[in-house]
């Protein structure tokens, strides 16, 4: 578990700094002013990976017990949740977001076989919900706005 824990510092570390430039590119949010929250972030994603590894019950996902976690520090009156909110509040989604993205579509792209052994319908289903999805949101988007009268 040790190796795991190794990996997944390293992990957060390159991840992190990658958010961290995005956020300061993208987002006008200076490094240093943007490492809290990045920390905490890493932290609490660190502990729910470990919790998940401890625990025997493995049909919960990790993601779940790092939502969990990150909800339970949060709660309103836990000591230090306002100081993580507000740290956190300087990391924009979309910074973390796209080196996520990434590095999935890089895990995806190293099993092309396994990939490829999905087939072509795979494919076409998959831009049929990206098609869907795009549209749906548009749809939603353009009612919400004419509601409001912004068009």
């Amino acid at each position: 578990m040790l190796k795991n824990i190794q990996e997944w510092v390293m992990l957060f570390l390159i991840i992190g700094f990658i958010i961290m430039i995005g956020n300061w590119i993208g987002y006008d949010v200076m490094p240093l002013q943007a490492v809290p929250g990045i920390l905490t972030l890493a932290l609490l994603s660190l502990a729910g990976l470990i919790i998940h590894r401890v625990i025997p019950y493995k049909k919960i996902p990790s993601i779940a017990y790092i939502g969990i976690l990150a909800f339970i520090v949060t709660i309103p009156g836990m000591p230090g949740s306002e100081q993580m909110v507000t740290w956190t509040s300087e990391v924009n989604l979309l910074a973390i977001a796209t080196p996520i993205l990434a590095y999935a579509g890089i895990s995806i792209g190293r099993s092309w076989t396994d990939f490829a052994k999905l087939g072509w319908r795979t494919l076409v289903i998959g831009m049929f919900v990206l098609l869907g999805t795009y549209l749906g949101s548009a749809l939603i988007a353009e009612i919400v706005l004419r509601i409001q009268g912004i068009i």
